[in-house]
């Protein structure tokens, strides 16, 4: 077995855990899809073997897996979150590690690990769990983060209006070296307008779409 296939069990697996994050918060799961496309076309745009575009790519359709540990009451609070809420909220991505621990046998889903980790560190070391900074931050998560704001700008929620892309590229752009990486910044924001809408329908499969299966 190649170190990037996944087995049976292991997607059955996967495909229970992602049948949850739908089930429980279909926001999640589809910000969780295109942030996997976003992060992998990033990773690719920067230069990243074939095999890391593919570890980005799970990881960040990991990421927010942990949302599922959260309250209801918070993770679908049509609002701002009070201090105590936020701090419940930013233990996500510790718990999406503790529930994707199991499969880490499995090479592909232990390299995930890093990036689902931290990817809500900052570069000035603003950022949550662990508050580290700059090149301390696994490449991978300075990739998702990227591709994880711009998503939660760009998309319409029930209290408010996703900005246009050029709002967001503006944002990106003004927290460069504060917030995100910002060399990664450059890149996706030559390469981002170039790669379309995501058309595809979001099911619990499309992990089958990406992934090579074992035989």
């Amino acid at each position: 077995m190649a170190s990037n296939d996944i087995p049976d069990w292991a997607y059955a697996v996967a495909k229970a855990l992602l049948a949850t994050v739908r089930q429980r918060d279909p926001y999640t799961y589809g910000h969780c899809r295109r942030v996997g496309r976003h992060a992998r076309l990033l990773a690719q745009a920067a230069g990243l073997p074939e095999n890391e575009q593919r570890s980005v790519e799970l990881a960040s359709i990991f990421h927010d897996l942990g949302k599922i540990a959260i309250p209801d009451s918070i993770l679908l609070k049509p609002g701002r979150l009070t201090e105590k809420e936020e701090a419940l909220m930013r233990e996500h991505p510790t718990k999406s590690v503790e529930i994707i621990s199991p499969l880490a046998s499995i090479p592909i889903f232990k390299s995930t690990i890093p990036g689902i980790q931290f990817h809500h560190e900052r570069i000035d070391g603003a950022g949550y769990p662990s508050g580290i900074k700059g090149e301390q931050i696994p490449l991978h998560a300075r990739i998702i983060l990227i591709a994880d704001t711009f998503d939660a700008m760009t998309t319409t929620r029930p209290y408010r209006k996703g900005l246009p892309h050029e709002i967001a590229y503006k944002e990106l752009k003004q927290f460069s070296n504060r917030q995100f990486d910002a060399q990664l910044v450059k890149v996706f924001l030559q390469a981002h307008p170039g790669w379309g809408e995501l058309e595809e329908e979001i099911t619990e499969e499309f992990v089958r779409a990406h992934f090579p299966k074992a035989a």
